[in-house]
């Protein structure tokens, strides 16, 4: 069926969250369901024994993640690592927007487990004193070639580990689930989603920018992804010298049936 083939082209369209003088309020509501969401649906569980493995070749037990948004999926992520046989694993927060308030939720019920960098942290530019095997969940895709080839260069320069993780699998049934299903899961969800925001209410229901705006940006990020076969042939631009070990693919989550684009990159050892 046409619905379950991949969309092969990739278009570099514009994202509401991406937009300097989008207002914070709106994009705060749009982070605040997508962690939500992630963290409910436990997307990014199947990547745990692929990050796990990469984290332990690369020897960088502690994880920098980067374009953090609302931290979506981190904390499912950090706890299923440290039950692996990661038990000393830590995770610090950041982005180009920082989101402390949502930040400080979850470093609270880890216990300092999860915690944040509240100064803007450029992904193509990562100060060195953030040290860390790098990851970034559900952001790579807002990257154009140049950009998305830079963030990678920077992680080979600084010799981190990284790994890039999509929760969807670019298929045109994702596109429908964005129009049609994840709507209306959005206006049901809303007033339980955490901390409580007044104006997360009232730009949902009132005013309804967040989910439309949550609409457009979820149908582009499904078209401005790059499949695996791109992914590489970035981290190949980004890594001439061979330096490290690449590999993509996709996997599946047993649970909602969805797929998992990832890049793994680990600096190769002498």
């Amino acid at each position: 069926m046409c619905v379950l083939t991949p969309v092969k082209f990739r278009l570099q369209l514009f994202e509401f969250e991406d937009l300097p003088w989008f207002p914070k309020v709106i994009r705060a509501g749009m982070m605040d369901y997508l962690r939500f969401t992630i963290s409910v649906l436990r997307i990014y569980q199947p990547i745990v024994p692929l990050l796990r493995a990469a984290v332990l070749q690369a020897g960088q037990p502690n994880l920098l993640e980067l374009c953090a948004g609302a931290g979506g999926g981190t904390e499912g992520v950090w706890r299923s690592l440290r039950a692996s046989g990661l038990p000393l694993v830590s995770v610090t927060l950041s982005d180009l927007y920082p989101q402390p308030a949502a930040w400080q939720l979850l470093a609270e019920r880890t216990g300092g487990g999860l915690r944040y960098e509240a100064a803007p942290v450029d992904a193509t530019a990562v100060p060195a004193a953030l040290t860390g095997f790098r990851t970034v969940f559900s952001a790579f895709h807002h990257f154009p070639p140049a950009a998305a080839e830079a963030m990678l260069a920077d992680a080979v320069r600084q010799q981190a580990g990284i790994g890039i993780f999509e929760g969807a699998g670019k298929h045109w049934y994702e596109l429908l689930l964005a129009w049609l299903v994840l709507p209306v899961v959005q206006l049901l969800t809303t007033p339980f989603i955490r901390p409580f925001r007044l104006s997360r209410l009232f730009f949902t229901y009132v005013v309804p920018l967040i989910p439309l705006c949550t609409i457009w940006d979820g149908t582009v990020s499904v078209l401005r992804m790059y499949p695996p076969e791109q992914l590489l042939a970035l981290a190949r631009r980004a890594d001439p010298l061979g330096r490290f070990e690449w590999q993509a693919g996709k996997v599946r989550n047993p649970l909602t049936r969805s797929e998992v684009t990832y890049l793994v990159g680990v600096p190769k050892r002498n």
